[in-house]
């Protein structure tokens, strides 16, 4: 089997394995066609299959140090008791407030030029034979001759604008040996056919939550925020598998 007949093979087992997954896709489609998509049920996050405890640099223990003869808790927020989060299964609110602005312009420029001569006027003393073997008449003085020019520009330009605004109510899954929190929070909202989710996930300090049991987002270290959707727009909004497949495989 030469070269080109194999990159066919291949060719047809990709397209013919894109056809089964979009019809299984299909398939799954139209069993769901006229229902609104599904909400999760609430879950414990620590159970889920991706789910890792952290483990980050932890400074030496400090010693806690309490006041003899005192009923004020140092670091507490409330006279009797501190009312923050701090403890596994708590919840505290994150406020997230992004409104970032960045433009980035990016210009390349590469020429290169070959030129190569070759001549064979003493082969061996066989270089009056050439003529023998080539079907044309050759002269030895002028064998081979290359010219090759490649000239390539690129331009590019990015511009990009995103402002985001929310608040999502997580839950402390851990707590590490410094005291510091683990916050996870997952919310679900469905409008019509279409599901809106939004995740976050970091480490906070205690002290950095506030009297109204909030802490602001630039203050929690390793922050994830995902934010997007499911449903009949977001499929709508997705390029078929065909078109996903070419995109990977065509070379030009």
């Amino acid at each position: 089997m030469n070269h080109t007949a194999k990159i066919a093979q291949r060719i047809l087992l990709i397209a013919m394995f894109s056809i089964a997954v979009s019809g299984c896709n299909a398939l799954s489609r139209l069993s769901k066609m006229g229902t609104e998509p599904t909400i999760s049920s609430i879950e414990n996050p620590t159970t889920k299959p991706g789910y890792k405890p952290i483990s980050m640099p932890m400074p030496a223990p400090v010693q806690i140090s309490h006041n003899p003869s005192s009923l004020w808790r140092k670091g507490s927020r409330a006279f009797f008791k501190d009312l923050r989060a701090s403890q596994v299964g708590d919840i505290v609110t994150v406020t997230i407030a992004v409104d970032d602005e960045a433009e980035l312009d990016n210009q390349t420029t590469r020429t290169r030029a070959t030129d190569e001569d070759a001549d064979a006027i003493a082969l061996f003393g066989y270089q009056g034979a050439l003529g023998a073997i080539l079907p044309e008449a050759v002269n030895p003085n002028s064998l081979l001759d290359i010219n090759s020019a490649t000239t390539n520009t690129g331009t590019g330009t990015i511009e990009r604008e995103e402002q985001i605004t929310l608040q999502v109510a997580a839950v402390v899954t851990q707590v590490l040996p410094n005291g510091n929190l683990v916050l996870h929070g997952r919310q679900e909202m469905r409008v019509n056919y279409e599901v809106r989710e939004i995740q976050i996930a970091g480490v906070i300090r205690p002290q950095d939550v506030d009297t109204q049991n909030t802490v602001a987002h630039e203050k929690i270290a390793e922050l994830r925020v995902a934010y997007g959707g499911r449903g009949q727009i977001s499929d709508f909004q997705q390029p078929r598998y065909g078109t996903q497949i070419i995109d990977i495989i065509f070379p030009f």
